[in-house]
């Protein structure tokens, strides 16, 4: 899941809330939306495949 910072960055975060925190989780900020969703593409394989 994607969002949007106020500074203009793109924030990737879990899909799922973290159970100890009752958030989600940082998987990293990036400075443009496309290089948030190409890492979230590589989250989602490595889950499969990792």
């Amino acid at each position: 899941m994607i969002r949007k910072l106020a500074s203009g960055e793109y924030r990737l975060y879990s899909r799922k809330v973290d159970p100890r925190t009752g958030k989600r989780r940082n998987l990293g900020t990036f400075g443009s939306r496309e290089a948030a969703e190409k890492h979230e593409r590589e989250v989602q394989y490595f889950k499969r495949h990792g």
